[in-house]
């Protein structure tokens, strides 16, 4: 009865580890600005702009092929609906904080997602081409 209560115990416990320390991996790649580039110039790569619509319109990563606010409390849907499976979808908004929410709800749908960690300000700081 005692090894019994203790093996439970320990799965128990191996329960809560892995689940507080077993998936601090994000299921996405986090890339700077030349990876980004390589990902996009992949023929079948998505680039989406999870950025507000305001802030597309005032400049955007050209060859950006949707914009969709992951603000929106309807962002998952519109984005599941809009966004084929097959190959990257290679991500960004401003910063690099919006576009990991995205990734990672859409990683978690089973997209494979790369996300450009410094966002459009990136972008900009490396000396990219930006089209309004």
């Amino acid at each position: 009865m005692v090894v019994m209560k203790r093996v439970f115990l320990a799965i128990i416990m191996s329960f809560f580890v892995f689940n507080l320390f077993g998936q601090s991996t994000p299921p996405f790649k986090s890339v700077e600005v030349a990876e980004f580039e390589k990902a996009m110039a992949n023929k079948e790569s998505i680039v989406l702009d999870v950025r507000t619509h305001e802030e597309y319109a005032e400049g955007h990563i050209p060859g950006t092929h949707f914009n969709i606010d992951v603000l929106d409390g309807d962002f998952a849907q519109k984005a599941l609906g809009a966004l084929p499976k097959e190959g990257v979808v290679a991500l960004y908004c401003r910063s690099g904080n919006r576009s990991k929410t995205a990734a990672k709800i859409l990683a978690n749908n089973g997209y494979t997602v790369v996300e450009l960690a410094s966002g459009f300000r990136g972008w900009v700081a490396a000396g990219k081409e930006v089209e309004r």
